[in-house]
């Protein structure tokens, strides 16, 4: 999930804008090509659990100390491996197909009364 503060940790040694806590291992998989095809170093490292029982998360980061993942999503720099421009939704694996206008709800696109997706007959 996207947060609004630019943070920077160490991983494995090494300092890196983090990209996201707590993330499961598909999510780390997801993220990680992502910003790989985007040119991205990408590092990550497990968790600490409270105990056994708890599932295993991870931490994403980038070693591009510059990098703030939440300008990066919402100026839509990032491109999927297709070419298209990575939306919020994109991001968040809510959705496959990418739209510009992240702001229009589904029902707009779907009945046509957005302005941005509206059907002219």
């Amino acid at each position: 999930m996207l947060q609004a503060k630019h943070i920077v940790e160490e991983i494995s040694g090494t300092r890196c804008t983090i990209v996201e806590k707590g993330a499961t291992a598909q999510r780390v998989e997801f993220l990680k090509n992502l910003l790989t095809f985007n040119g991205f170093e990408v590092l990550t490292s497990e968790d600490k659990r409270e105990d056994e029982t708890a599932p295993v998360a991870y931490t994403i980061g980038v070693t591009d100390l510059v990098f703030n993942p939440v300008i990066a999503v919402y100026e839509m720099s990032l491109k999927t491996p297709a070419g298209e421009r990575v939306s919020p939704a994109y991001w968040e694996q809510q959705k496959t197909e990418i739209v510009d206008q992240y702001w229009v709800r589904d029902e707009e696109i779907k009945d046509g009364t957005s302005a941005w997706h509206r059907r002219f007959e």
